[in-house]
């Protein structure tokens, strides 16, 4: 053996060449006979053939790890290893099965390199939030930038979060059941369940390179435990998901960005004075905008790019028996009474809207209401003895209209369908009608624990026909598995109609979606139908568009306010559907704005 000339890296001479015509590509296979010369990649050595067997023995002996394919390999490695482009995401060299849409793989750069990790995702309902965290927390993870995490989420979704983290980005996420399990990479928790003693000290005591929370909008308030336990929270990078990231007070907006960034938007009277020019109206709005840009990333259905399925709606009307209608008729004249005995207390006189909108909805659900109404009532009243009239009422009714069409409705799709009710009685009285005729039904609402919450789901997806859900089934929880809606009572508010159908029109379903509407003629049900389908649209259009649009009114009043001072204050179903046009065009008036504001800019 001579001399050694060093040659560049992953280089060798072809046999008896020299100079640059005998530079090789390493991928090429050794030379089947042993050349003169054996060729190292990094460096040339010049020896004689016994040399060359001496050293194949010696590799032989170092084990089959050392031979020409598994240095081929090893190399390929670090090949694949380099990081060409730093502002490239290097996750998603490690999620092949996995194809993030560009919306996502572009707000996951944005929180990467402008906002150095700390964000609010506002995505509108169905454009995968949840995807982007995973996607954002998974390129910290690849990057060694973090390697401690907590996830707070409510109660129903921490098993639906596991999973997703778990089969789309590979990473090692665990629910929490014991206190061990804070110890951890990554855990997701509930916040009632992170809060409360010992598990909220030992929390305290953590330090998390990433907190993300979700339905972060439930932080708004700055008096809340919930506020003052995430505020306490030591992180480095946080994520705060939310699809209403602005609604009914300023100072809620200025106590979410305060809560990612202290000092964003200055103290709060600096805020006040710059900002805000009534409690729910803001000022110097191009400049507010310009600040929450930094901080804030809301991807929108109209901004294109992301193609959903259709949406076919159906309105089924439904003609009352004439005992439910007497019901009804009844319950309208003693809300007319009450509201004038009220004397203009209006929050007494909402509460008792609700009554109406119950009788359309089951016998059950305004039972309970009337005889609770019954007990708080003095007994010199004379409302006590309309009360109980309207109760002997209920006794006469012996069938519900809406359940037997809801029945036949799902007979005919024959296939899984949700069942959104607003009362939870209705839904105990849907269930026992259900299995009465044989169908397999499931209940989902808000006062069930996680464990069964996830029960109730997998039975749906794997064995029930149908499942009946309150308003905890309108948040968070991810359908894709079923298309069919039934609205067996109809929210007020546009954006919880959009709630409920967002379960299943989402990014990941593939099949058209199709929503049935039931509508008791006659009653307000059969306004509330008018005015959100055939008035606003509101089952076709771009629901981003309505959000601002409600979001603008709302600053005023309510939604659910106005809808009810409407109903107390109209003189008769004719007066009522003018009152209920005349919100119709003042929301077609602000679309129209909003179009021509988006085409200026």
């Amino acid at each position: 053996m001579n001399t050694l000339d060093p040659l560049p890296s992953g280089m060798y001479p072809a046999p008896e060449t020299t100079g640059a015509a005998a530079i090789a590509d390493v991928s090429a296979p050794p030379p089947a006979e042993a050349p003169a010369r054996f060729i190292h990649p990094l460096v040339e050595l010049r020896f004689d053939r016994s040399a060359f067997e001496d050293l194949e023995r010696r590799v032989q002996r170092n084990g089959p790890w050392d031979d020409w394919t598994m240095f081929r390999l090893a190399r390929e490695a670090e090949e694949a290893a380099l990081v060409t482009d730093f502002h490239e995401l290097q996750c998603l060299r490690a999620l092949p099965a996995f194809e993030p849409m560009a919306h996502q793989v572009d707000t996951a750069r944005r929180v990467l390199h402008e906002m150095r990790g700390r964000a609010i995702l506002a995505d509108e309902v169905g454009l995968g939030k949840t995807i982007e965290a995973g996607l954002i927390l998974k390129e910290y993870w690849v990057r060694g930038l973090v390697k401690k995490a907590l996830i707070l989420v409510p109660a129903s979704l921490v098993l639906q979060w596991v999973r997703e983290l778990g089969q789309k980005f590979d990473l090692p996420a665990v629910p929490q059941k014991r206190l061990h399990s804070w110890q951890n990479d990554i855990v997701v928790a509930s916040m009632d369940t992170a809060k409360r003693e010992p598990n909220r000290q030992i929390l305290l005591d953590n330090e998390y390179d990433m907190l993300i929370v979700d339905e972060a909008h439930k932080l708004k308030n700055k008096r809340t435990t919930n506020y003052q336990f995430v505020s306490q929270l030591r992180k480095k990078y946080c994520l705060l998901l939310t699809a209403t990231p602005i609604q009914n007070d300023m100072g809620e907006l200025y106590n979410l960005i305060t809560l990612l960034k202290p000092g964003q938007l200055g103290e709060e009277g600096e805020f006040n004075s710059n900002f805000v020019k009534g409690r729910r109206e803001a000022k110097n709005e191009d400049k507010l905008q310009e600040n929450l840009g930094q901080l804030m990333i809301r991807n929108r259905r109209s901004d294109g790019g992301v193609q959903f399925t259709r949406r076919f709606v159906t309105n089924v009307p439904l003609v009352l028996s004439p005992e439910e209608m007497a019901l009804y008729e009844g319950v309208t004249n003693y809300i007319k009474q009450h509201a004038y005995a009220e004397n203009g207390d209006l929050a007494s006189m909402l509460s008792l809207v609700t009554l109406q909108r119950e009788v359309c909805s089951s016998r059950d659900a305004v039972f309970l209401t009337l005889v609770n109404l019954f007990k708080k009532t003095a007994e010199d009243s004379p409302l006590r003895a309309r009360i109980w009239e309207l109760v002997e009422l209920i006794r006469q009714i012996q069938a519900n209209t809406k359940a037997e069409k809801t029945m036949e409705l799902i007979q005919g799709i024959g296939d899984k369908a949700i069942v959104f009710t607003e009362y939870r009685a209705t839904q105990e009285y849907l269930l026992r009608f259900f299995r009465e005729h044989g169908l397999q039904a499931v209940p989902y609402r808000g006062g069930m624990n996680r464990g069964k919450k996830d029960w109730m789901m997998d039975l749906f997806r794997r064995r029930a026909q149908v499942m009946i859900a309150t308003e905890a089934g309108g948040e968070g929880i991810n359908l894709q598995f079923c298309h069919h809606i039934v609205n067996f009572d109809l929210p007020w508010n546009p954006m919880r109609v959009e709630q409920r159908i967002g379960r299943v029109h989402r990014l990941g379903q593939t099949e058209d979606v199709k929503i049935f509407n039931l509508c008791t003629l006659g009653t307000i049900e059969e306004h509330i139908v008018h005015l959100l389908h055939e008035k606003i649209n509101l089952f076709e259009s771009v629901i981003g568009e309505l959000d601002d649009i409600v979001e603008r009114l709302e600053r005023e009043e309510s939604w659910e306010r106005r809808m009810a001072k409407m109903v107390l204050e109209s003189e008769g179903d004719e007066d009522l559907r003018r009152r209920m046009d005349s919100l119709g065009n003042t929301v077609l008036q602000a679309r129209g704005r909003s179009r021509e504001e988006a085409g200026r800019t």
